[in-house]
């Protein structure tokens, strides 16, 4: 009852890149990089586990960013030539590559830290990917000239890597989508079905993340402007109830969404963030366990995953891995807690 899992990422060691910063600078390059990309895997692999949590992820360790890691591999996208763009509907600017041509894979995007991971972990393993809205949303377009042809053209990138991503053993994949939250009408008229076109013919487990975004300060601000409650999420929970997608991540501790909210996700298994990524503070077991059992009275038990917010990128690296043990800790206890009230 209740595993646990974190949304994906976590921060990088002061050997590897540049220390919380969302899109760091990496120490080293070539093989050195590759080396130390691989060590910093293995460290947060056995962090996790040491911490109690039932599912693992590479903690993106050889990514700089969630979207650019995948954009790397792909043709059709000039890195050289980057713009300043809005993100998140020009909540912050950010430095983004341009789309100048036909996109198209230059090979395997994940296959070394994919492999890698499965090597050096039996428990169950989730990978993350940038989902084709919010990939729209962190390049520049100069070729397709139109938001949804470009989604369906990376969900097509997309899957193929998902695919390939599969058999190397993963057991769930899941497409991170911030994006839902911003383009909400978009999201229900198309990006849900950009979201299945990437996920097509999986049989692993499938997934998605929606947030309230990392604990950066652009992000905090603009939740600030949100007002008493944020829905947010009923705008697009329905499209996703219906879709194939397996599970849904989503923000609820030390959030203004109303727990509510999450029964519109009948019939899928759901991701409830009981971690805090905006906040230095450790939560308590007994946080974590109120959390569970507040989102209890909206997912069934066999359904509900306690897992972080968002991820833990731009986090103190001994802050994340105090925040991954309070949430095993808090999962046990509400195992504890739960299992006694449900006999």
């Amino acid at each position: 009852m209740f595993p646990t899992s974190i949304a994906g990422s976590l921060p990088k060691p002061g050997w590897l890149a540049e220390t919380h910063k969302l899109w760091p600078q990496w120490r080293a390059e070539g093989d050195a990089l590759r080396e130390a990309k691989a060590d910093a895997t293995l460290l947060w692999i056995k962090a996790q586990e040491d911490a109690g949590l039932d599912i693992v992820t590479d903690g993106e360790q050889s990514r700089q960013h969630f979207v650019h890691g995948f954009l790397e591999q792909v043709d059709g996208i000039d890195f050289q030539h980057k713009v300043e763009m809005g993100i998140r509907n020009d909540r912050y600017k950010a430095m983004v590559p341009q789309v100048v041509a036909p996109l198209k894979l230059k090979g395997r995007v994940h296959a070394f830290e994919a492999r890698l991971a499965r090597a050096h972990t039996t428990r169950k393993l989730k990978f993350t990917l940038p989902g084709p809205m919010t990939i729209v949303d962190t390049v520049a377009d100069r070729h397709y000239g139109d938001r949804q042809q470009l989604a369906f053209a990376f969900a097509e990138l997309l899957n193929q890597e998902a695919l390939a991503l599969q058999a190397d053993g993963v057991d769930i994949i899941q497409f991170d989508e911030p994006a839902f939250n911003v383009y909400m009408k978009d999201a229900a008229d198309w990006g849900v079905r950009a979201l299945e076109s990437a996920a097509r013919g999986l049989a692993c487990t499938t997934a998605v993340h929606i947030c309230y975004g990392y604990g950066i300060k652009a992000n905090n601000d603009w939740k600030e402007k949100l007002g008493e409650e944020w829905r947010q999420y009923e705008q697009v929970f329905p499209a996703l109830a219906k879709s194939s997608i397996d599970r849904v991540s989503l923000e609820c501790y030390h959030s203004l969404v109303p727990p509510d909210l999450m029964a519109l996700l009948e019939g899928k298994d759901v991701m409830v963030g009981v971690i805090d990524v905006a906040s230095d503070v450790i939560e308590t077991p007994e946080q974590v366990a109120d959390t569970i059992g507040h989102a209890l009275q909206f997912v069934p038990r066999d359904r509900l995953f306690p897992c972080s917010n968002c991820g833990l990128a731009p986090m103190d690296r001994e802050v994340a891995r105090r925040k991954l043990e309070a949430l095993a800790q808090g999962a046990e206890l509400a195992r504890r807690r739960f299992a006694a009230a449900h006999a």
